[in-house]
């Protein structure tokens, strides 16, 4: 980056900060803050161990020092300024979860735009806030846009707050899926025999309602559901698909599908042999398309340093997002993310990187060289390396 792109960008940088008001996270002054500014070189340089009274008043600070990313972090400390996280004095921390494009497997490197990869993004998103949700009940969270490759999402309940690293790691695994295995997932029930004695055989039950158990259930239920209504043949060639699943069993299960369906509907897995074995391979479906693509590291970190809402991601131009869960549907992030100090003018920059871009809700199609553009687009190529800032 030219020091002329450099200049202009913590310029109009400093611009957003004077016009913008930013809310600081809860417990500001018990949090170690950090941040980059903008230094020459290709490197960052990371300003970290500042408590909030070392740099003053967050709003001043900001339009001051005009920082290229700004950090608070998910801990809090007796002395959040010390020098070592030793001498800190750890009290407790926020549960943070950070999604990223880049590590979606769902996202196709080189081959996906970056529109493509942020919607992908907010599918993995709205799985991570189910188990949140629904799994784990919590009710203080805090959804927000990275200003870059994704979304991250904080997590203040006083149950999470004094959880050591092995504790998150356990959070982890769960909605990533990892380690799970089927037959924690079924539930048994003893089958009552004649005249009330009891038989020594058992039901076995995926639940309907909750977890992992009843994510498998449902898929299970929709390929009952298909089945039913295919015809014979097309319903065995469907269930022979599946590994170890010759037409012999495939007819029994389509039969068991027709007539025994209430039984499938309570998640019963006992009818046949070969329906736990097909309900076995729909769960590791299952966990490999449902679960919530986290970065690990992040969350069993107790003293992770996250993106302040509000504040400007020098990657790109575009601004960290606090998003209400009622507006998640409606949200795009290269819409609702650009600042309005960068909309409604143009600025001269020199295009290094050329291609398709789309923000702002228009697409461009950018040719190399000098050129007039929206400056909101101007400031997004040169942050992310594409352009360079041109003479007027």
């Amino acid at each position: 980056m030219h020091e002329q792109t450099r200049a202009y960008l913590r310029g109009r940088f400093g611009d957003y900060y004077r016009r913008t008001g930013l809310s600081p996270p809860p417990d500001a002054s018990e949090r170690e803050w950090g941040y980059v500014p903008w230094t020459e070189g290709p490197g960052e340089t990371m300003v970290r161990h500042r408590s909030l009274l070392d740099l003053g008043e967050l709003g001043e600070f900001l339009a001051r020092e005009r920082p290229k990313h700004v950090y608070f972090s998910a801990g809090r400390y007796d002395d959040p300024g010390a020098s070592t996280m030793s001498g800190k004095g750890w009290r407790s921390s926020d549960l943070v979860f950070d999604l990223d494009a880049d590590h979606l497997p769902s996202v196709v490197l080189g081959e996906d735009s970056y529109a493509t990869m942020l919607a992908k993004c907010k599918d993995a998103l709205e799985r991570l806030l189910d188990f949140l949700d629904d799994d784990f009940g919590f009710e203080d969270l805090t959804v927000v846009f990275s200003g870059g490759r994704g979304y991250h999402v904080h997590v203040r309940d006083e149950t999470v707050r004094g959880l050591d690293s092995d504790a998150r790691r356990e959070v982890v695994d769960y909605v990533r899926g990892i380690g799970l295995e089927f037959d924690h997932l079924v539930d048994e029930e003893t089958v009552d025999g004649e005249a009330g004695r009891v038989s020594p055989a058992t039901n076995r039950y995926l639940p309907a309602e909750g977890g992992w158990g009843a994510r498998v259930h449902e898929r299970l239920l929709e390929l009952a559901e298909a089945v039913r209504e295919q015809d014979e043949e097309t319903a065995i060639e469907t269930l022979s698909a599946y590994d170890d699943i010759g037409e012999r069993r495939a007819r029994a299960m389509y039969n068991i599908a027709g007539d025994r369906f209430e039984e499938i509907e309570r998640g019963n897995i006992s009818a046949h042999t070969a329906f736990e074995q097909v309900a076995e391979q729909v769960a590791a479906v299952t966990v490999a398309e449902e679960n919530a693509p986290i970065d690990e590291p992040v969350t069993t970190d107790t003293n992770r340093l996250i993106r302040l809402p509000g504040s400007l991601h020098g990657g790109s131009g575009l601004a960290v997002v606090r998003i209400e869960r009622a507006d998640l549907d409606a949200f795009d992030p290269l819409v609702d993310a650009v600042p309005e100090t960068f909309v409604g003018h143009d600025i001269a920059v020199d295009v290094t990187d050329p291609g398709a871009v789309e923000l702002n809700g228009e697409a461009f199609d950018l040719d190399e060289g000098v050129q007039q553009l929206p400056e909101y687009l101007g400031v997004f190529l040169m942050a992310r390396g594409r352009a360079e800032k041109a003479q007027e």
